[in-house]
């Protein structure tokens, strides 16, 4: 890209209220180092604790659920000093961070199986449908619950992104072909 194209790209972004984003490829390490570099600017920005914590642990909630299930994926032979020889897997996605007046907004995407669309349209919908005591409720039930077959952490992430959130979450798909869809999610803060 040339300059022109960055700066027109950047004053998008400015204009959209976006004050963080972050387009590529995910791994832990860069969840670290960037959730520092977010930390560092929402203090700067004066954001009282409780929101400061939310929206910090919205990002790293939307970073894990595209670092193990984002189906854009690349294989990376390991550190030469690992013992486990195998090929990792890194996976591509997009996060912005932006204000809406006072809000604060977590948008989150990357590319699904047209095969899970369904069933996290249903899975999301219910979240979203519940009220505060529902979702403290459910999310009690889950802890004490094996995790879901597939899931690759303990099946909270949404639950705690919705908890989070002083408004229900957005979601959405947009059909890419046959085999995929772009998946977005939206957390108010």
């Amino acid at each position: 890209m040339l300059a022109g194209q960055l700066m027109d790209l950047r004053s998008m972004l400015h204009k959209q209220g976006v004050i963080f984003a972050y387009s590529g490829y995910v791994t832990e390490p860069v969840l670290s180092g960037v959730g520092e570099a977010l930390k560092q600017k929402l203090t700067i920005d004066d954001a009282d604790t409780k929101t400061l914590r939310s929206v910090f642990a919205i990002f790293v909630e939307q970073m894990q659920n595209i670092i193990r299930y984002s189906a854009e994926m690349q294989l990376a032979p390991p550190p030469p000093a690992s013992d486990a020889g195998a090929l990792k897997e890194i996976r591509y996605g997009i996060l912005t961070i932006g204000r809406e007046g006072v809000d604060y907004i977590v948008c989150a995407g990357n590319l699904v199986r047209q095969t899970d669309v369904e069933r996290l349209r249903e899975r999301l919908s219910r979240i979203r449908d519940m009220n505060k005591d529902e979702l403290k409720a459910l999310y009690k039930e889950k802890l004490r619950a094996d995790p879901e077959e597939g899931s690759k952490g303990a099946g909270l992430g949404f639950m705690e992104i919705a908890r989070r959130a002083t408004q229900p979450i957005e979601f959405d798909f947009v059909e890419v072909d046959a085999d995929y869809t772009f998946f977005a999610l939206k957390a108010t803060i």
